[in-house]
């Protein structure tokens, strides 16, 4: 599969590198780190997301040449669609501009959209198999693509913290800290840089916490009025969930956020036991089994009514 790729790569001259909006430091950083090796292999390369780069994430390599206006897209031997379970999260009409699309992720249940699909739901990041890919052509890592790619295995282990951080997790890290990546550079950017608006926010956020009668699963929750009230975008909601996951004895935290006046983004981490990628399958979303999201469509009070059920049944002791 890695072979297929690096022949593509070698026989076509013009790429669409994109991810799932919304993006995250995985979804970002691998876009980057590829886009910025097919430009030193000389090949005419462009990155998009419908989204844009968060703004922690800004201080990457090429992240302020992000395209994110699909009239502003041309056409492409190649579209890498990175991190993104299904087209239709990167955007289904990137399709019309290339000629072949390339599927490249570490989701479970990942449609095979592409005419090549490398998907490995046992790689700790995205951006671990484009480690991969450069390796396996024989190219030597530059350090802004070592920088991406460190970024990208970080964010998506959660700093090393998740069951996903494996061993091949720490082998890449390492070979890259060795490239000349500064962790506490990547550290200080990501954890350390945070706007104001993001604090007030959370402010909010804490007093929506809830946890379960039996311990095992807590929320928390943001409406469009808090978001106006401190001043804050959906990006700045990114890292939420964990304050309820840090709670004793919680093994499912959910995160509720208001899309539309009846519609709800969920997203649900798992310490391990409840699989949170099959429940938000149920529920019309997708992910890992620890790591996992959903729209629902309802009210507040009904979202969460039908959410919790389904915990209820999953954890019989609550």
């Amino acid at each position: 599969m890695i072979n297929a790729i690096v022949q593509l790569i070698g026989e076509s001259q013009s790429f669409l590198v994109a991810s799932h909006a919304h993006p995250d430091g995985d979804a970002v950083g691998s876009t980057l780190a590829l886009v910025s090796f097919l430009r030193q292999l000389g090949k005419n390369a462009v990155a998009f997301n419908l989204d844009g780069i968060p703004e922690e994430l800004s201080f990457l390599p090429g992240a302020d040449e992000v395209i994110c206006q699909p009239e502003a897209l041309s056409s492409y031997d190649v579209g890498f669609i990175l991190d993104s379970g299904e087209l239709g999260r990167a955007g289904d009409f990137l399709q019309n501009h290339c000629s072949k699309l390339v599927n490249v992720d570490h989701h479970p249940h990942s449609e095979p959209f592409g005419a090549i699909n490398y998907v490995d739901e046992q790689a700790c990041a995205t951006g671990a198999l484009i480690y991969r890919i450069i390796q396996t052509a024989g190219y030597s890592i530059s350090h802004d693509v070592a920088l991406c790619v460190y970024t990208a295995i970080l964010s998506d282990t959660g700093s090393f913290r998740y069951s996903n951080a494996n061993p091949e997790a720490f082998q890449i890290a390492s070979a890259l800290v060795e490239v000349g990546v500064s962790p506490w550079y990547v550290a200080g950017n990501l954890y350390e840089s945070r706007p104001a608006e993001q604090i007030k926010l959370l402010s909010h956020v804490l007093e929506t916490l809830t946890v379960s009668s039996c311990g095992r699963f807590g929320s928390v929750m943001v409406t469009t009025g808090m978001l106006q009230a401190a001043g804050a975008r959906p990006e700045h909601t990114d890292g939420l969930i964990n304050y309820p996951r840090s709670i004793r004895g919680v093994e499912v935290a959910l995160f509720f956020r208001q899309v539309e006046d009846d519609l709800f983004k969920v997203s649900f981490r798992s310490k391990g036991k409840v699989d949170v990628g099959s429940l938000a399958r149920e529920l019309g979303g997708g992910g890992h089994h620890n790591a996992a999201g959903a729209t629902v469509a309802g009210s507040m009070e009904q979202v969460q009514e039908v959410v919790f059920d389904r915990l209820n049944a999953l954890l019989p002791l609550c």
